[in-house]
């Protein structure tokens, strides 16, 4: 069986109905982060204030994600200081946020990198810069410790995610033959990080990953369940709607036996401290741009002329923003994301992953699995849910229209099937809901993925279908050499 990080199938909204909230002990929480107000300001085209001043920029980066600070780190490095970045939040880092409490740092989302290969140069020269690779080697304190994946299944914990509790000789041979077809696919050179280094049309966009795995007479409902778990977890999508190429590109672009992957208690959220950190002069936090005409780019505060154009926001909220654009065939992924204060641990010891099988979620991270301490008492765990076995405005509705407490019963409703005692742990419950999480790679999703130009170039890890981290900031990186060379600074 391959050796990633996966997702799983069952219905989110059926699963829930009849839910109620349960007089035990008081469970305190809210929803945090809560973007979709602005985002829905720009997607009505409400009026916003006009800009009080102009000020002349080389270039302005437009949104302050991975995509968005990597470009920075990159025009930082060649010694270019003439930018800004604009980032509509109070914080930087986009789908890599982090929070902290007295317990431990935790992240929103993205919460690990795996080890790049000796191809993913651009990774490799992030991470050296951060002090995470030296001399060909990688930091020991920031490879996952053991235990790290553990999937809960058949009333019992299994090590790893994929299925083998009650496995049998058919499941196994449908393992062999799934690996084999995978090796195939990864000698064929296709499937690379950064995509954009192998990609090209393949009738594999053509059809799903599950009429591939139907075409292949795969029946195992093991490998069944973990492929969709697969697609859900990188990609926010059933198997039934991600394209084959992308389905596959998740198992086939890894070494074959990687290491890691790297983590933090904050997540990815320990890559966004260092660079804003270093790029701290240059970021606008809390500067919505809500036009860009050209090379103009307005906020309410400051209208910025500028010679050039990093628009490393999320690619669907283009139309509403920049003049003349459109994102056709772009489809977004709901999610919602949870983190859990824990005053007391469950009888259970957990991994750095936890999933449990046949859940509507996806399992949840241990955030201070990484610590050194002897004993931990209190922890956070950070839980994963991408609402995808509905169209995605469907299940958008869902996540803005039910309450705090109702998402707070699913959550707990959920973990108690591996942890029964997990409300008597739990004091706190802090729910970020994103309606654009990430792009979905659908069928055809390679006829659209769209270039690079002047004056305005995109971005955000989108462009590539998927948002995996080594995407995001290879096209920051992308477009901000590309920028420096048209305005003759390269």
């Amino acid at each position: 069986m391959p050796t990633r990080r996966s997702f799983l199938r069952t219905v989110a909204a059926p699963a829930l109905i009849g839910l109620t909230a349960k007089a035990d002990k008081r469970i305190d929480g809210q929803f945090v982060n809560d973007g979709f107000p602005l985002g829905h300001r720009l997607r009505d085209h409400a009026a916003f204030s006009s800009p009080s001043k102009t000020q002349k920029i080389g270039i302005a980066i437009v949104g302050g994600g991975i995509a968005g600070l990597t470009a920075a780190w990159r025009l930082h490095k060649k010694g270019f200081r003439d930018f800004v970045i604009l980032e509509m939040e109070p914080d930087a880092g986009g789908n890599s946020r982090w929070g902290q409490n007295e317990i431990t740092a935790y992240p929103w989302a993205a919460h690990y990198v795996p080890v790049p290969g000796p191809h993913e140069t651009l990774a490799r020269e992030l991470f050296e810069d951060l002090g995470v690779f030296q001399d060909g080697k990688w930091d020991e304190r920031r490879l996952c410790f053991s235990p790290q994946e553990r999937l809960f299944l058949h009333g019992r914990w299994q090590e790893g995610i994929e299925p083998e509790t009650a496995s049998t000789d058919r499941d196994r041979e449908d393992y062999r033959r799934f690996q084999s077809l995978i090796d195939e696919q990864r000698a064929s050179g296709q499937f690379t990080i950064p995509m954009e280094r192998g990609a090209k049309s393949s009738p594999l966009d053509k059809m799903s990953m599950q009429q591939w795995l139907e075409t292949n007479r795969f029946r195992s409902p093991y490998l069944q369940w973990y492929v969709n778990y697969a697609c859900r977890d990188d990609y926010g999508a059933l198997a039934a709607d991600t394209s084959a190429w992308a389905g596959i590109h998740y198992f086939a672009s890894r070494e074959p036996e990687e290491k890691g992957p790297l983590v933090w208690p904050e997540g990815n959220g320990w890559i966004v401290r260092q660079l804003t950190a270093r790029l701290q002069p240059f970021i606008r936090t809390n500067s919505p741009v809500y036009r860009i005409i050209g090379a103009r780019v307005r906020t309410e505060a400051v209208e910025y002329i500028a010679e050039r154009v990093i628009f490393a926001a999320p690619t669907f909220l283009s139309p509403y923003i920049i003049e003349g654009a459109a994102a056709p065939g772009f489809v977004y992924s709901p999610w919602l994301t949870a983190n859990l204060t824990l005053d007391r641990l469950p009888q259970e010891e957990t991994a750095w992953d936890n999933v449990i099988y046949d859940s509507p979620a996806l399992g949840y991270v241990d955030a201070t699995h990484m610590s050194l301490k002897s004993q931990i008492d209190r922890s956070v765990w950070t839980f994963y849910w991408a609402l995808a076995d509905k169209p995605p405005a469907e299940m958008r509705r869902l996540l803005l229209e039910k309450d705090w407490m109702y998402w707070r019963e699913a959550i707990l409703h959920d973990l108690s099937r591996a942890h029964p005692n997990i409300r008597d742990c739990v004091s706190r419950i802090d729910i970020m809901r994103i309606g654009h999480a990430m792009r979905r790679p659908i069928p055809g999703f390679l006829a659209d993925l769209r270039p690079i130009t002047a004056p305005i170039y995109y971005a955000n890890s989108d462009l590539s279908g998927f948002s995996i981290f080594e995407e995001a900031q290879y096209r920051g990186v992308t477009a901000a050499e590309r920028a420096l060379k048209d305005i003759g600074r390269a």
